[in-house]
């Protein structure tokens, strides 16, 4: 059995508690920066699936790696002004023929069923058919009546999605995975 003597294992000590701190902060940007981003909702757009101010993790990697899909509820720039961020439902994606109809949606000329909509939140505003351009996704939030979205600014550039939204972590009662 070996002793240490006072002062190096009070170094000794010190040091494997700066390296385990190095290491949690190295581990914790690479996750931050490559994986998962934290974000606040502001706003009212996505209810009820989003709340204004609940927390949430977006997934950065899904998108490299992966293709958007019809559904999914993604994070982009704001085409008109790159700074702001915004979060909505993909609707079409390139090459899909997208049509409103007095708040209902057509997707390549079939009614879309949008059960993650209800009723309340529904609208009943119109826009003629449009061809989602290539690399362009059209979104739309599911609070329609209050959504700033894609019949607003047009179809969303590929480029400018960012993440999709994993799961809600804050307020407690919210957290859970994104649907």
């Amino acid at each position: 059995m070996m002793e240490q003597d006072g002062k190096n294992g009070r170094w000794g000590g010190v040091r494997a508690w700066l390296r385990d701190l190095s290491l949690s902060i190295g581990v914790s940007a690479f996750i931050i920066i490559f994986l998962y981003q934290p974000v606040r909702v502001e706003g009212t757009s996505m209810l009820p699936v989003l709340e204004d101010q609940d927390r949430l993790f977006i997934n950065k990697m899904a998108f490299r790696v992966g293709e958007v899909h019809r559904g999914d509820v993604v994070v982009f720039e704001y085409p008109r002004d790159h700074s702001k961020s915004y979060i909505k439902r993909v609707i079409g994606l390139p090459g899909d023929r997208v049509r409103i109809d007095r708040g209902m949606v057509y997707l390549n000329g079939k009614r879309l069923d949008e059960a993650y909509v209800p009723s309340r939140y529904c609208d009943d505003r119109s826009q003629p058919e449009m061809t989602v351009p290539p690399s362009e996704y059209f979104v739309m939030g599911d609070h329609r009546s209050i959504s700033s979205d894609s019949r607003d600014f047009g179809p969303v550039d590929r480029r400018l999605i960012f993440g999709k939204a994993a799961f809600v972590y804050w307020p407690m009662e919210q957290m859970g995975v994104v649907r």
